[in-house]
């Protein structure tokens, strides 16, 4: 296994409870190299370089390994939606292993005998596992169908994800192992409209930029709304800037001729990161390993994430611009629905793949996992329910936090430092109190970046249209691609053949070139999804449990 360089976030592994110290030598060596950080009765870490404490005296301990760190005394919740980091806690009574605020940095952890062993990487605590791995077919459910999983699930089912705002407790004198789950700042402070214009939310992005003053800024460009909002305010400080655009494999590259006259109107040094059709195959499998398996996006931003690590710079990345500031993925049902199973329902719809041009899935496993989305949804956006940010926080909780946050955290994270402006406390509290029907249509952010600079805002946004719409050939819909997701579909189909439907088990059986008639939008996410389920059963099938499906 080919490990992430730790170079700026640690990796990190350790357990709370009765811990037994041949499973902790197990874990150590089951992943990248690391060195003790703390060890004592009921608590272990371990870190892949020096994890000083932020707190420490005689009788209590805490340590925090996201890129902010802590200052001071606070309680875990505190800790975690603050600064958005998971960590650990010692107070002389209990142990807490906890989360960030929305869970962009991940903690995995399996139960064993009356301990539980934790790593920021999946495959480590594998090693931890007896006999072959059962698979989760709920946590593939949704990884098919929606492109991340939902709730706590990983594609391993004694292997689990601590979830945002969650917590593992380990209680010294009961000798217990607890879960906490308390409500994150933005849901104990339910935030009202208060009217907030345009200008006020621009002044409070300019508060948190000062955070970065003095270091060299990487702020990729695209055709969009969040990247020359985040330029446009780095411009106007005087910040050391570079902007990088690649293509995302659209088959337009609008985003590229889009950046172009962004970046020259802002003065800024510009540069495109090119992509090889060839070079698919593995950055697609070199993502779904990075990412360990957990959604198929991001194979595009491969070679992108590789230029950030030697750049030298900070990445600003706009995560959660889209669902605080736009509306994004909230459709007018959603906004218009009148009772919560509605709202549920247009949510999920918008979120989820669209139909394909033919069925994929086997009518029995189609119907399987559209129930096992639909409860998995529903559980994961219950503390939500009745809350005046309902929707937006929906997909910031869901789609943002599991799946499009890996980008930053994951591909660029460990190697390189990123910052995420929009959720800085300040700001991310007062976008998400402007109402979403004042943002429906774009209409709010067209005001922001109106404030931000008038002749950035006017330009040209794939936001509102793909123009002009020059047709270039996709990456993943090359002959590489088509070979690679040929042999891919072709292990799930000799592995879990009730998986697929007729219409593509036809398809496969004329080789390669028939998968060239999926091109459509919905088409090529279903295609990409299966491909990446084929891509772990081969990675892993070795160590596997029975494939039998739970519809079969």
């Amino acid at each position: 296994m080919q490990w992430p360089t730790f170079n700026v976030r640690p990796y990190v592994c350790g357990g709370i409870g009765h811990l037994d110290e041949a499973v902790l030598e197990t874990l150590r060596g089951a992943g990248p190299r690391v060195r003790p950080a703390l060890q004592e009765p009921g608590a272990a870490l371990f870190s892949s370089s020096p994890l000083p404490p932020y707190r420490r005296d005689e009788r209590t301990w805490a340590f925090a390994w996201g890129e902010r760190t802590p200052e001071g005394t606070a309680p875990w919740i505190t800790v975690a939606e603050t600064y958005e980091t998971p960590g650990l806690i010692g107070d002389g009574e209990r142990v807490v292993l906890h989360a960030g605020g929305l869970g962009l940095v991940d903690v995995y952890h399996l139960e064993r005998d009356g301990a539980v062993y934790f790593s920021s990487l999946l495959e480590p605590l594998l090693a931890l596992a007896r006999g072959p791995h059962e698979v989760n077919w709920e946590a593939w459910a949704s990884i098919i169908r929606l492109t991340f999983p939902l709730r706590d699930d990983t594609p391993y089912a004694g292997v689990r994800r601590l979830a945002g705002s969650g917590a593992l407790v380990w209680d010294r004198a009961g000798g217990r192992i607890s879960a906490e789950r308390m409500l994150p700042r933005w849901l104990r402070e339910e935030p009202y409209e208060a009217g907030r214009t345009a200008g006020e939310i621009l002044e409070i992005l300019h508060e948190v930029y000062k955070e970065f003053d003095g270091r060299p800024l990487l702020v990729p460009v695209s055709g969009g709304y969040d990247s020359r909002l985040l330029c446009s305010v780095a411009v106007a400080r005087g910040a050391d800037v570079e902007s990088w655009t690649t293509s995302p494999d659209d088959g337009t590259d609008t985003d590229i001729v889009f950046a172009r006259a962004i970046t020259r109107e802002l003065g800024v040094r510009h540069r495109v990161i090119p992509q090889d059709a060839a070079a698919y195959p593995d950055d697609a499998l070199a993502a779904a390993r990075r990412l360990e398996f957990l959604t198929p996006h991001h194979a595009w931003y491969t070679p992108f994430a590789r230029e950030v690590h030697g750049s030298g710079r900070t990445l600003v990345d706009g995560l959660a611009g889209g669902p605080l500031l736009k509306n994004f993925m909230v459709s007018g049902a959603a906004l218009e629905a009148t009772t919560q199973a509605e709202r549920k329902a247009a949510l999920l719809g918008s979120l989820a793949l669209g139909p394909a041009s033919v069925p994929f899935l086997s009518e029995q496993a189609g119907s399987w996992i559209a129930d096992a989305v639909e409860r998995a949804f529903t559980e994961s956006t219950g503390m939500l329910n009745g809350h005046r940010a309902e929707l937006p926080l929906s997909v910031l909780h869901t789609r943002t936090a599991r799946g499009i946050a890996r980008s930053p955290v994951n591909l660029v994270g460990p190697e390189a430092s990123f910052a995420a402006p929009f959720l800085h406390p300040e700001f991310f509290d007062a976008a998400l109190s402007v109402g979403v029907h004042r943002k429906a249509a774009g209409r709010f952010y067209r005001e922001l970046l109106h404030a931000a600079d008038p002749r950035v805002a006017a330009l040209p946004s794939t936001n509102v249209v793909k123009q002009p719409l020059q047709r270039v050939p996709l990456r993943s819909a090359a002959a590489p691609a088509r070979q690679y997701g040929h042999r891919m579909l072709g292990l799930v189909a000799e592995t879990v053949p009730s998986l697929l439907s007729e219409h593509l088990l036809a398809a496969l059986a004329e080789g390669p070139d028939a998968l060239a008639r999926f091109h459509g939008w919905n088409d090529r996410f279903w295609v990409r999804s299966l491909v990446l389920f084929g891509a772990w059963i081969g990675d892993h099938r070795d160590h596997l449990d029975d494939l039998s499906p739970p519809w079969a």
